[in-house]
């Protein structure tokens, strides 16, 4: 399947079939590397990656050797490699959740990779455990290349706005409890204790994800709830002054609900310059928040 140069049209109403299957695919494997990587702060060992083809955990140490596990969003297959062993595939299609686990455990063992995970799915309602999962089962391939290749163009502008900032930042990630593309800044200073409220996610998790101060923003592609694929911006923890800040481009908005700066992906994907337009939304939230909880720029900044 060719990849088209242009941002990609996003249609929640035609993705969200789709994207309800990926989503529990994605867990499943997303939680593979969660038992299978060494521990890293703020949870960042559990995340996913946007590739060349897909997405992929990249390589995990595993007992004196690597496996790697890639979803090809441009053949559908998913592969699994392995040192010393033939790479495996899965073809990417309609099938349920629950066929989908089977058979990508069977693959695994038949490498010697023995991995047991927490079976039922993290922030998400109902948390039907995967084995059980017979509804989610629909994969259109034109719909799940679409929504990697939108991500595909937000990971490059992502990635220029990571390398101008000096100080602890994350790489960009693709975190499977929300299907969520984010990089995150830090201040360097302590946060107060996060009061939680994810949907199945543990309370000490989120409070040692959110330990230190942040600016964090990210690309989302919407749910039944909330039927609008966007990018956001949010800062933790934020001044009450945080949401009445200027910021670009034109279209953005704050959500007093979410605590969170809002930029519809229609409006980045039908502009002039895309690229600019996000880039513009990226910085100027980031300004937002570190001007009002008063970072130390200097320290954290190129000059």
């Amino acid at each position: 399947m060719k990849t088209e140069q242009n941002w990609p049209v996003l249609d929640f109403s035609e993705l969200q079939d789709t994207l309800e299957t990926l989503h529990q695919w994605i867990q499943i494997v997303g939680k593979i590397r969660l038992r299978t990587m060494p521990w890293q702060n703020h949870s960042w060992h559990t995340a996913l990656y946007v590739s060349a083809h897909g997405y992929s955990t990249h390589g995990i140490p595993y007992e004196g050797r690597i496996f790697q596990i890639d979803f090809d969003f441009e053949h559908h297959k998913l592969f699994i490699e392995c040192t010393h062993e033939e790479t495996l595939s899965i073809d990417l299609r309609p099938m349920t959740v629950a066929d989908f686990y089977d058979e990508l455990f069977q693959k695994l063992e038949s490498m010697g990779i023995k991995v047991k995970i927490h079976g039922s799915p993290n922030e998400m309602e109902p948390a039907i455990p995967f084995k059980e999962n017979t509804i989610n089962r629909s994969y259109d391939p034109v719909i799940a290349n679409r929504v990697w290749q939108a991500m595909l163009k937000a990971n490059g502008v992502f990635n220029r706005f990571r390398s101008e900032f000096i100080g602890k930042c994350s790489p960009v990630h693709l975190f499977w409890g929300a299907f969520d593309l984010a990089v995150t800044r830090f201040s360097g200073n302590p946060a107060p204790l996060h009061q939680g409220g994810m949907p199945n996610m543990p309370l000490e998790v989120m409070q040692e994800a959110y330990s230190q101060e942040v600016s964090s923003a990210g690309f989302w592609p919407g749910s039944k709830d909330f039927p609008v694929p966007v990018f956001y911006a949010y800062a933790y923890p934020s001044d009450a002054s945080f949401g009445v800040q200027k910021v670009l481009p034109k279209e953005a908005f704050y959500n007093p609900e979410m605590g969170e700066f809002f930029l519809k992906y229609e409006d980045v994907q039908s502009s002039k310059d895309p690229e600019t337009a996000l880039y513009e939304f990226l910085q100027s939230t980031y300004d937002a928040a570190v001007n009002t909880s008063k970072w130390d720029r200097a320290k954290l900044e190129k000059k």
